[in-house]
């Protein structure tokens, strides 16, 4: 995943094996092409169709969960299952998630709007039926299942500093009807104590004692509510499911309290905070974000997977939706296949976080079928990256040579191709260790007229896994209008093929403009988003409530072609100017 820059030396013998091994691969057929990969072998179906029993071993059965999937934003919407946008869940929905080659999934449950939130807690049997009804489902379809109290814990639980007793009563009270319903279903149901534990204005120390009040709480009354209870493997989460070192070591001390086998560790992962928002300039997936990645997964390792503590990553993904464009395309692709291969060699069951932004429960396809060929490639292998997936070029003029690096990650180049043709070495690419340099030659036949955007797209593939795409795009330098607004500023913008990457603002006393003040370098979507098609880029309501009055901010947007353009916005009153400069 080194992105660094090699010095450029001629290796004529490797590009000369390269250009043989990719002559047979193409001869023989052997050189995938495609992005269709074979699921993970299935453990969870024996000879004759049945479904097999989870394990003994609490790793060997949560290692027979990977992959995971969660059916988000679902049971767990509020008030009802439909209120943020799913259809109602159905059998259909599982039998595809299995096809795909998923072993389990996380359904949670948000119980606050269908229970009395004074005591006795009564959860109305109806919606317990439905829940029921489709844990069921899933568990037809051969599928681990794992069920929790899911936003509750925003939505009263937090508040256990302040009103401690009737909080754990009604904790105690919600888990009691949970693990009386469930308690027959077979042991490939798991249940969580809490999604994402938080508590207002409380101490570390009191976060500490409320969560492992809750979490030895919920392991009594499921041990002791009878039926396959009595050894279900129970699932733990950390505070706010953090891999701080300090938050994992409170797990570690709690369940090794309880003195029992059947116990799961959980975290969830949304990567480096800068990234995953596209904020304080956080545009690459750098050394730095890598290594918030590396270091987190190598710490819950250490602390549970090391000591023979299954770990379950219950929720993972970015904090931006993946088609929001927030993130750039090639960078967030790099994060997904690094994640899942840290995940893979340090023994962590991953679980993607799914609110309907990756598979579309209408039409049973997904949103985006190359992300989704990259992960499902990286549950049992790797693909290889590039420094960039864009090779920017002028609108007009002569066309200069391009080079990027390439992230083999082990693997080793197979060739470059344009559909179904490869690239000739030498004529149209060099390669120099991990250098690729593409000719001028090339580069000015694959821009073709120019028109503005992608011109062609070309695949640079490895030994193994998904190839990576590289978009030959023609730009030109942006050009910015004068606009005006109200709550909204909508900047006219002439993109001219080029992408936006960041936004930063200023005073003219050098302090921070926009609603984020420790960075200049503003949140993409939050504070400001381009619109490619309608040729604007808006600042945001957010971005324009949060301006002085009368002080003009300085905009610097930056663009992917390296490009930056100098933009002046004054608030006065209820109105907003905007001034190219």
């Amino acid at each position: 995943m080194n992105d660094a820059p090699q010095s450029a030396r001629p290796n004529r013998r490797r590009l000369g094996r390269a250009a043989t091994l990719l002559v047979a691969l193409a001869t023989t057929g052997s050189l995938a092409s495609g992005t269709a990969f074979a699921a993970p072998a299935d453990p969870n179906r024996v000879p004759g169709g049945s479904t097999a029993p989870a394990p003994q071993d609490p790793m060997k059965a949560v290692a027979a969960m990977q992959p995971s999937w969660n059916l988000g934003n679902t049971l767990d919407a509020i008030p009802d299952e439909t209120s943020w946008g799913n259809p109602l869940t159905t059998k259909a929905l599982f039998d595809t998630i299995r096809a795909e080659g998923f072993r389990s999934v996380r359904i949670p449950v948000t119980w606050s709007g269908h229970a009395s939130a004074t005591a006795p807690y009564t959860i109305d049997p109806t919606f317990m039926a439905r829940v029921k009804q489709v844990v069921d489902w899933a568990l037809a379809d051969g599928l681990y299942v794992e069920i929790n109290v899911h936003h509750d814990s925003w939505q009263w639980i937090k508040y256990m500093s302040t009103d401690h007793d009737n909080i754990l009563a009604r904790f105690d009270a919600t888990w009691q009807q949970i693990a009386a319903a469930f308690k027959d279903e077979p042991r490939k149901l798991l249940m969580e104590s809490i999604n994402e534990p938080q508590f207002d204005n409380a101490t570390d120390a009191q976060k500490t004692q409320y969560l492992r009040e809750l979490n030895t709480s919920f392991h009594d009354i499921v041990r002791n509510s009878g039926g396959q209870n009595k050894d279900r493997l129970l699932v733990l989460p950390s505070e706010e499911t953090n891999n701080a070192q300090h938050w994992l070591d409170d797990l570690s001390t709690t369940m090794s309290s309880l003195h029992d086998r059947n116990l799961v560790a959980t975290v969830h992962y949304y990567s480096y905070y800068p990234f995953s928002v596209n904020i304080a300039g956080g545009t690459t997936y750098d050394a730095t974000t890598q290594k918030d990645l590396t270091d987190g997964f190598k710490r819950v390792h250490d602390t549970f997977v090391a000591k023979g503590i299954p770990v379950y990553l219950g929720e993972y993904g970015l904090l931006s939706e993946p088609n929001s464009g927030y993130v750039e395309r090639g960078e967030m692709l790099k994060y997904y296949e690094h994640v899942n291969y840290e995940a893979r060699i340090n023994g962590i069951t991953t679980a993607l976080w799914d609110d309907a932004n990756y598979l579309n429960r209408t039409t049973m396809q997904w949103r985006d079928s190359d992300l989704m060929a990259l992960i499902k490639a990286s549950w049992t292998t790797r693909s290889g990256t590039a420094s960039t997936d864009n090779l920017f070029v002028p609108k007009s003029g002569p066309i200069s040579a391009q080079t990027i690096t390439l992230n083999t990650n082990g693997l080793f180049f197979a060739g470059l191709w344009q559909g179904n043709t490869p690239l000739i070495p030498f004529l149209d690419y060099t390669l120099d260790g991990d250098r690729l340099t593409l000719t001028s030659r090339a580069l000015t036949r694959l821009a073709g007229n120019r028109a503005y955007g992608v011109n062609s797209t070309l695949q640079v593939r490895y030994s193994r896994g998904v190839p990576w795409q590289l978009h030959v795009r023609s730009a030109d330098q942006p050009v910015l209008a004068d606009a005006t607004g109200t709550t909204t500023l909508a900047i006219p913008t002439q993109f001219h093929g080029d992408l936006l990457a960041t936004m930063e603002a200023t005073y003219a006393d050098g302090t921070n403009a926009g609603p984020t003040s420790w960075t200049p370098f503003q949140q993409f979507g939050y504070a400001f988003a381009p619109d490619y098609t309608a040729g604007t880029t808006t600042l945001t309501a957010d971005f324009v409530n949060s301006l002085k009055d009368g002080a003009p901010a300085k905009l610097i947007f930056h663009y992917w072609t390296g490009a930056t353009l100098t933009y002046q916005v004054t608030k006065s009153g209820t109105t907003v100017t905007g001034t190219a400069s």
